[in-house]
């Protein structure tokens, strides 16, 4: 990392997903790209609704399938809640089946779990950065 890239504003994002494993790996991945600072953890969509509410991140990525309230009930309340926070859905479900209904409840964009963190990454910082001058944004990583 550059250490002009410190001095560029980073993304903070909010990790919603029910296994620890991979809320880890994200963490882990985003941090390490440099553009990313992970404000938050929750485990179901009831803790990341509340966690949104309380931290107001940049993003949120969610999962649809978590316990007490999924991510297509959660993804609504985020919205309400935070209309500023783009959310990123990261779903084990094939994106021909929930993409159009994940996006009717508020989401911004939809990958499949198993997607590059490369892309989970971009994917990310387009979500967040667009309509952003690109003197304000922090740079992109490379390869």
């Amino acid at each position: 990392m550059s250490p002009f890239t410190r001095l560029q504003p980073t993304i903070r994002v909010l990790l919603a997903d029910d296994t620890p494993d991979i809320r880890k790996l994200l963490r882990v991945n985003l941090e390490l790209d440099g553009r990313f600072e992970i404000v938050g953890e929750a485990a179901d969509g009831a803790e990341a609704v509340a966690l949104t509410r309380f931290l107001r991140p940049d993003a949120v990525v969610l999962d649809l399938a978590m316990p007490v309230m999924d991510g297509l009930q959660a993804a609504p309340l985020i919205r309400q809640c935070s209309p500023e926070s783009r959310i990123l859905v990261l779903s084990g479900f094939d994106h021909t089946r929930m993409e159009a209904r994940a996006r009717e409840q508020g989401a911004d964009g939809y990958l499949e779990k198993g997607t590059a963190f490369g892309l989970i990454a971009e994917t990310l910082a387009d979500l967040c950065l667009a309509g952003v001058p690109e003197r304000s944004r922090p740079p992109a990583r490379s390869s």
